[in-house]
C-alpha cells in the first residue's frame, strides 16, 4: 500500500466516524500481510482513549498476539501525545499522517514525542500526505459543529456529507 492509498483509506474511515457522531479521524495499520482499520469511537464507547490510532494498535496487537506491532500506521491527522506514546510503546515502524494538528499535534506541531531523547524507540514519521484534503475534512466538520451549536434549539439544519 502506498502512503497516499493508506491515508485515503483513513479518510474514508474518518467519514464513517463523522456519520456515527465522532470527530472524523481514521487510521489504518498494516504490516504487509495484516490490515487493521479503525475510526474514532470516543463518543460511542464513552472512552477518552478510543482514538482511531489506539484502537488500530490494540487490534493489531490482538491479531498478532504481541504488543510489538511494528508496521505502518496511516492516520488522517497528526496524532496527539497519548497516541504518539502508544505508537512508540507498540514499536511502530512508520507513521504516515495527513494534516497537522496545531492545537494538539505530537509529531512536531505542538510537541514532538517521536524526536524526544526520552523515548526508547524511533518511529519514522511522514506527515502532510493529502494534507489539504484531510485538513478540509476536519475544518468542515468543526464549522458544521459550530454552526449547529449557534442555532436556537429546534432549528438545527440537517448535515449532508
Amino acid at each position: 500500500m502506498t502512503d497516499e492509498e493508506g491515508v485515503r483509506r483513513a479518510i474514508a474511515l474518518a467519514e464513517r466516524a463523522e456519520r456515527a457522531g465522532e470527530v472524523p479521524v481514521g487510521a489504518v495499520w498494516s504490516n504487509g500481510s495484516v490490515l487493521v482499520e479503525a475510526q474514532n469511537e470516543k463518543e460511542r464507547r464513552t472512552d477518552p482513549t478510543a482514538h482511531a490510532e489506539t484502537l488500530a494498535l490494540r487490534e493489531a496487537g490482538s491479531r498478532l498476539g504481541s504488543w510489538r506491532t511494528g508496521g505502518t500506521l496511516y492516520v488522517s491527522k497528526e496524532p496527539c501525545a497519548m497516541c504518539a506514546g502508544a505508537m512508540v510503546a507498540a514499536r511502530l515502524e512508520r507513521l504516515v499522517y495527513g494534516c497537522s494538528d496545531p492545537k494538539a499535534g505530537a509529531a512536531g506541531s505542538v510537541i514532538d514525542v517521536f524526536a524526544s531523547e526520552a523515548v526508547n524507540h524511533r518511529v519514522e514519521v511522514v506527515g502532510g500526505v493529502l494534507a489539504q484534503e484531510t485538513g478540509e475534512q476536519l475544518r468542515a466538520f468543526f464549522a458544521r459543529r459550530r454552526s449547529s451549536a449557534s442555532e436556537p434549539p429546534g432549528t438545527e439544519s440537517e448535515t449532508v456529507l
